[in-house]
């Protein structure tokens, strides 16, 4: 802690009081390093909840950290960088001691504020000390095109100046934007690109000299901040909206990512999807449904009809999966079922939640968004069930539909109905033990297992599956014998002339 011999006293609650505790403030930067090195050294995770980054992203931010260095997060939509900043807050201390009432969160001991100035004249040792949480140490703004300097940095307020009696000029009347009011403590700024010119040009000083000036007013605040951004990389570029200058006084420059593991994209869509949704009907999301969701995102990524500048959000599965859910909780509920079992039927009910985060080419634009989204369910259907059934013979089923078989029904029909027409099915129920289901396991659960079967086999283009028939196979008519009159032309057979 920062507070030195306070003992059971308890905290200093006055500024003599702080003096004799034997307090020492140092700066929110060196904080930040020994807090860090404490939980290095101990092995605690350094930020909770974030995974995938260990051996890429966390190392350049402890680097950073330990350099003492504002740094910049580049990276694609959805890749945790927002949380990443906002994490930093557990590495401040839990409580810090400020000026009661000061505006910048001023130290008791090196006030910066012409009005801490003026308290701790008035006051002296009586002055009333306060603590700041860590929590209120974190400022965040979301650069838009809208944002003024005075936002930021702040401006004077003629209000201010008439109820105090003020002239202009003084301290007093300033009214302090959101870079100030985060001295000593952490300020953000998400999509850094999108400020304006010169309000970029407004963060020179505070990077490279410390101090603020406000409304053209020789006001020398040398703050004390963590200064930490976010940017797309397109736009981080000298052909984009980043100002050179400004580019040059960032310290560190740490590249983000998609997760590059399938088990490291489903850790992270389990944590943070909302799938805990009460006692109304028990809950089950098979593996190899959760597999497909999460491989749709890889699948999308590699698409050449998505536009690979705008990337596929780690949101894309989180959502999906939440969709997911609440269709098979919605089918359990109509139907009175115990158990709600999340099926690949399921995801085409939720491309909603698909479609409007996909930025789609040309070609993808020509073909339709929600058929882009099928066709990624239809790859990653693909992709998942050549990992269970790779080696599963599967010709009695096919044979079945090649026999002339098909199988439709409604969406959302009952399971107890969808499981009696599988079982007309020669052997597809039994090919359901690869999945680590058994016979006597419950019709919800057999039915997922069966329709992912024949999913899988019409994304391999075994079977045919259509609105009119549902899953069966196309059996082509054979050519018809050429007539000794006719030859086949361009636009089709034709008269052939005689001699």
């Amino acid at each position: 802690m920062f507070v030195q011999g306070i003992g059971a006293m308890g905290k200093a609650h006055t500024l003599g009081e702080l003096r004799r505790s034997g307090y020492e403030a140092r700066s929110v930067k060196d904080e930040l390093r020994t807090n860090l090195i404490e939980r290095l050294q101990s092995g605690r995770t350094v930020f909770p909840g974030i995974i995938g980054f260990e051996d890429t992203v966390v190392p350049g931010i402890a680097n950073a950290l330990l350099s003492r260095h504002n740094f910049i997060l580049l990276g694609l939509r959805g890749q945790a960088k927002s949380r990443i900043l906002r994490t930093l807050v557990e590495l401040l201390d839990e409580e810090m001691a400020v000026v009661a009432g000061c505006e910048i969160n001023d130290d008791p001991l090196r006030p910066l504020c012409r009005w801490c100035h003026e308290r701790i004249a008035e006051c002296g040792d009586a002055t009333p000390v306060a603590y700041l949480p860590r929590e209120s140490r974190f400022v965040e703004k979301l650069a838009t095109p809208d944002v003024t300097i005075a936002d930021i940095i702040g401006d004077l307020d003629p209000i201010k100046a008439a109820r105090g009696g003020h002239a202009l000029s003084s301290e007093l009347t300033i009214h302090y934007g959101l870079l100030p009011r985060a001295n000593r403590g952490i300020f953000a700024i998400n999509e850094l690109p999108d400020l304006a010119g010169k309000i970029q040009v407004g963060l020179l000083n505070i990077m490279q000299e410390g101090d603020v000036q406000i409304k053209g007013y020789p006001v020398r605040l040398p703050l004390d901040v963590e200064l930490v951004f976010t940017a797309n990389p397109e736009d981080y570029t000298a052909r984009g909206k980043i100002i050179t200058p400004l580019k040059d006084r960032i310290g560190s420059e740490i590249r983000t990512h998609y997760p590059h593991t399938l088990e490291h994209a489903m850790a992270i869509t389990d944590q943070e999807a909302w799938t805990k949704r009460g006692e109304a009907a028990r809950l089950v999301i098979p593996a190899y449904v959760r597999e497909v969701i999460e491989s749709m995102a890889f699948e999308a990524r590699q698409e050449k009809r998505i536009d690979k500048r705008s990337g596929v959000s780690q949101r894309v599965p989180i959502t999906c999966l939440e969709n997911v859910v609440s269709n098979a909780e919605r089918r359990a509920l109509v139907h009175h079922e115990p158990t709600a079992v999340a099926r690949i039927s399921d995801l085409y009910s939720a491309l909603p939640s698909l479609t409007g985060k996909l930025e789609l080419e040309y070609e993808g634009e020509l073909r339709g968004a929600e058929q882009v989204g099928r066709d990624v369910i239809r790859q990653a259907t693909a992709k998942t069930f050549k990992k269970y059934f790779d080696s599963v013979p599967l010709h009695s089923v096919v044979q079945w539909f090649e026999l002339g078989g098909h199988l439709k029904y409604p969406e959302g029909a009952p399971s107890e109905e969808i499981y009696s027409e599988l079982k007309k099915i020669q052997g597809l129920l039994e090919k359901t033990q690869a999945l680590g289901l058994k016979a006597k396991d419950e019709p919800a659960l057999l039915v997922s297992g069966g329709e992912f079967i024949l999913e899988g086999l019409y994304a391999l283009k075994k079977i045919s599956r259509n609105e009119e028939l549902g899953y069966h196979v196309e059996h082509h008519r054979p050519a018809r014998p050429e007539s000794p009159e006719e030859e086949p032309g361009p636009l089709g057979p034709r008269r052939r002339p005689l001699n």
